[in-house]
């Protein structure tokens, strides 16, 4: 089973959910789920890897990190994801994110991820296989 992502709702902002077999699985689907709150995933282009790196205690905090270091990226980078490979071991995350430089034109950007927030953080394993979700402000 490969990582898929889902939106819940939220009053103001989005709630993005990544699920998986393993925490590392559930973390891509949770940022695929970030990308697809701004705009279609499979529109982004993976010609750019970005390398990205986060350290915490829980995976809670793993996961906030982790959507917080991608929205960095984003922003200083003016690019969007569409493609993620996460490894999660003793509290490390490394990861890869695939994608390319905005093009309003092509990629009709919804909204602007300002960033993950602490609403709603939570990783979990349940019958659907590890869940990573989360508020993320937009």
């Amino acid at each position: 089973m490969s990582a898929r992502y889902e939106h819940f709702p939220h009053e103001a902002d989005v709630g993005v959910r990544g699920i998986g077999p393993t925490p590392a699985d559930a973390f891509a689907g949770a940022a695929l789920a970030m990308t697809a709150a701004i705009t279609e995933p499979d529109s982004v282009r993976p010609e750019i890897a970005v390398a990205v790196e986060c350290r915490a205690a829980s995976l809670d905090d793993l996961l906030y990190d982790w959507l917080n270091a991608l929205v960095f990226e984003m922003a200083t980078r003016r690019m969007l994801f569409g493609r993620f490979e996460v490894k999660i071991a003793d509290g490390v995350l490394t990861g890869t994110a695939w994608g390319e430089t905005v093009s309003v034109a092509r990629h009709q950007p919804a909204v602007e991820a300002k960033g993950a927030t602490y609403t709603g953080l939570r990783v979990f394993e349940d019958a659907r296989g590890w869940v990573a979700e989360c508020i993320v402000d937009v």
